[in-house]
């Protein structure tokens, strides 16, 4: 996009035709959305990958377009601020609701979507990043789309997890919600990040050969780049005694959580180890203070409703155990920690299939939600752990390097490649 031509007032006195002091250049403007609807995973992805991004080879100014407040809670990178909207919330039918106004979902969708497409009018992105959904929650983001299509000068992309859900599920979400019309239609790439040799989402889910052509693996996120470039302050050392082992649970964002928040909190903890249940912003009032109950009757076991340094907590773990969404998944491989995933199984099968795939690898263990008891965890928690094979020599974790690199290219498509972690549309990994 053209930069703004640039006029100065002619100060008083000063001769006609002096020379004006031309502005710095423009810098690159990039623009992150998450719709947020169920947990925090998606607005932790985005954030991740504008601290990512912004250590990149262009000077960037970042927006983070969020879909619930509790974005203020985590660090915003460098050169970066956020928009929060209103908050939708996901039923457990999967249907869309209002979190916090009392106003239709119809309202709701107006109300978001004007105040996306008014955001990105005025901030003119050179690159937008749409997280999973490629017309937003309840096709919010059709105006905007629009919108920057007609202009031309901002290159989409559609940022997807490896995983979305079951193969035919997504086939059939695709056709109702126009998926490949509107990566036609508004996407210049699709970002996975994954790697193929987990899930090769381009084949599982049958994108067509149009759509095929844009995708491209990065590999997934390393949380220790992010452990590396956070400097929050934790309470990791005023909880858990530097002696004692480590065991910790997280539920995500904690909305779905309770089954296995209960039967964490009422697991027997050796000797020597202190259980941490990190419950999350959305887990329901009722169910944590029935486990803080527990809490205040057992000296090894400490909850705490959220924290925004997650990783390090999975990096001081002996053991974790958790739900399997994406962004605690990255996390635990990241770290190579002994992790035993108890997936959300309803509405969606997405973290099944991936704690499933990853087993397969040997990189995780899996408890089906229905052999979930106290006992089974405590059973896990006590076990001999084999040694494992690194994480790295299984799977591409590069994710986080390359994504400046491809957005380099999309602001300079006709520049030649730079040297670079190397990202191509079949992501190459160490041989298994």
């Amino acid at each position: 996009m053209n930069a703004t031509p640039y006029f100065s007032p002619t100060r008083a006195g000063a001769t006609a035709g002096a020379h004006r002091i031309a502005p710095p250049p423009r810098k690159r403007r990039v623009a992150l959305y998450s719709h947020d609807t169920m947990g925090i995973g998606h607005m932790r992805r985005n954030l991740r990958i504008a601290q990512a991004l912004s250590s990149g080879p262009d000077p960037l100014v970042i927006l983070l377009i969020a879909g619930a407040r509790e974005i203020h809670a985590f660090g915003i990178p460098d050169g970066a601020d956020y928009l929060s909207l209103p908050a939708l919330h996901k039923a457990g039918n999967g249907d869309y609701q209002s979190r916090h106004l009392d106003i239709s979902i119809a309202e709701m969708a107006e109300l978001r979507g004007q105040s996306i497409a008014a955001a990105l009018e005025a901030f003119a992105p050179d690159v937008f990043v749409v997280d999973k959904v490629p017309r937003g929650a309840v096709n919010e983001l059709d105006r905007a789309l629009a919108m920057l299509t007609r202009k031309g000068e901002t290159r989409c992309v559609l940022g997807l997890r490896d995983v979305l859900d079951d193969p035919d599920v997504v086939r059939r979400e695709w056709e109702a919600f126009d998926g490949d019309a509107t990566l036609r239609s508004h996407y210049d790439a699709v970002w996975i990040y994954g790697d193929p040799a987990v899930y090769d989402a381009t084949n599982e889910y049958d994108f067509s050969p149009e759509v095929a052509a844009k995708v491209v693996f990065t590999g997934y996120l390393d949380q220790r780049r992010a452990q590396r470039d956070s400097e929050k302050d934790t309470k990791l050392d005023t909880v858990v005694d530097s002696k004692d082992r480590l065991y910790l649970c997280t539920v995500g964002g904690g909305q779905d959580g309770a089954r296995l928040a209960d039967a964490f909190a009422h697991t027997v903890f050796p000797k020597g180890a202190t259980g941490v249940l990190l419950a999350g912003p959305f887990m329901p009032a009722q169910t944590r203070e029935r486990i803080e109950r527990s809490a205040a009757n057992n000296p090894r076991l400490k909850v705490l409703p959220f924290v925004n340094d997650s990783e390090r907590w999975l990096e001081r773990a002996d053991r974790i155990v958790a739900m399997g969404g994406y962004n605690t998944v990255c996390e635990a491989l990241s770290f190579d920690k002994s992790t035993l995933i108890v997936p959300r199984v309803e509405p969606r099968r997405e973290q099944l299939i991936r704690a499933e795939r990853l087993r397969d690898l040997g990189l995780i263990d899996l408890m089906h939600p229905a052999e979930l008891t106290p006992q089974s965890l405590g059973q896990w928690l006590a076990g001999d752990m084999p040694p494992r094979i690194p994480s790295r020599q299984r799977i591409d974790l590069n994710g986080l390097e390359r994504l400046p690199f491809l957005l380099h290219d999309l602001l300079h498509p006709s520049t030649a490649r730079t040297a670079r972690p190397r990202a191509d549309k079949r992501c190459h990994c160490v041989p298994i």
